[in-house]
């Protein structure tokens, strides 16, 4: 049997493409653009369940009215460093980098800024927002909740109730930014579905079955009754995962006053909440960085288990990828492109030519 190759893309020409599509959609233009190139951030950091895959979700949203075409969006409450904004469906795509941008002006002005946004729709991967406040010499925190999905069980139930929330820090160093973005479920159930398509087990019991029980099986999430994700921890320290949903249903649902029990179950319109802290406000902006660099260095220095597995920073591999793919283009599996290829027929935008 013939092992297909990936095919490799110029990483400028996806965006373009996937914009066009965006734009065919009904997206106005700069709607189009942040959507493309969250979506492509996403792919060139190696972030795959949350990148140009999701295109086609998002142009569906579009048409079908889920997802606004426009990137209008409501200030509803706010003092000098707090934001609550309404989305109103307008893509998170779009309006988290704007809710960004209005936290680190506040931060300038008082050390710190929030912004809760509520009913933004597809968010994707927090890790491509990040930069746009370590770039501006602050820390950024941000966590995500749905209230219309129920998907993590709460530790000890075999029942969901929180949905599969990620979260994510970023900072700046010296160096090299630290970027974190993780789930505060056992996995995400994009990663869940990747598994089923790939006819594979997950690598470690993330799932709860109806019985109870705890399962790498994938397709249990399909089954009637379907297996739910378990938090963070698993069978026998997932109390702190279950501790952490919470935390961060509180911080969103709670705080944008759109719990769960009020919301639409099944809708994709997500509550984020974004906190930008700017270190000149405790000190020297510098001084900080070096302190961060420190924290970076002793980590690295740390004697590793496996001499050929040293100790990795967070965001040191989605960075790597990056350059690696923004110098020899674009990796996409073959199964992969032929999904593409199907977006760009239905689309009549055809994709951009493939690297040697």
């Amino acid at each position: 049997m013939t092992v297909q190759k990936n095919i490799q893309v110029e990483a400028n020409s996806m965006r373009q493409w996937a914009q066009a599509c965006l734009e065919k959609a009904g997206a106005e233009p700069k709607l189009a653009q942040a959507m493309a190139e969250k979506l492509l951030a996403a792919d060139l950091m190696g972030f795959r369940t949350h990148g140009l895959m999701r295109l086609r979700y998002n142009l569906n949203c579009l048409a079908d009215g889920s997802s606004r075409r426009t990137g209008q969006y409501h200030v509803l409450k706010q003092r000098a460093a707090v934001q609550l904004w309404d989305a109103d469906l307008v893509s998170g795509l779009y309006v988290v980098p704007e809710a960004i941008t209005a936290a680190i002006a506040m931060a300038k002005e008082c050390g710190t800024g929030t912004v809760v946004i509520k009913r933004a729709q597809h968010v994707a991967a927090l890790a491509v927002y990040l930069e746009q406040a370590t770039r501006a010499g602050m820390l950024i925190q941000i966590m995500c909740a749905t209230p219309g999905q129920q998907a993590v069980a709460p530790y000890g139930a075999k029942s969901a109730w929180f949905s599969p929330n990620p979260f994510a820090i970023g900072a700046p160093t010296q160096q090299l930014p630290i970027l974190l973005d993780i789930s505060l479920s056992m996995t995400a159930a994009g990663k869940v579905r990747k598994a089923i398509a790939e006819q594979k087990p997950l690598p470690y019991p993330a799932l709860i079955t109806a019985a109870g029980d705890y399962t790498s099986d994938a397709t249990t999430f399909l089954a009637d009754p379907a297996s739910v994700l378990a938090p963070l921890g698993g069978e026998d320290l997932g109390y702190k995962g279950s501790g952490l949903c919470l935390f961060s249903e509180l911080w969103t649902l709670a705080l944008s006053q759109l719990g769960r029990h009020q919301e639409q179950p099944g809708l994709d319109a997500n509550t984020v909440w974004i906190q930008v802290v700017d270190p000149s406000a405790f000190g020297d902006a510098d001084a900080f960085k070096a302190q961060a660099q420190a924290l970076v260095d002793g980590m690295h220095q740390a004697t590793p288990i496996d001499a050929n597995k040293p100790v990795r920073i967070p965001g040191e591999g989605a960075l790597a990828t990056r350059e690696r793919q923004l110098q020899s283009g674009v990796d996409y599996t073959p199964e992969l492109w032929r999904q593409l290829k199907k977006v760009a027929d239905s689309m009549q935008q055809s994709l951009p030519d493939v690297l040697d």
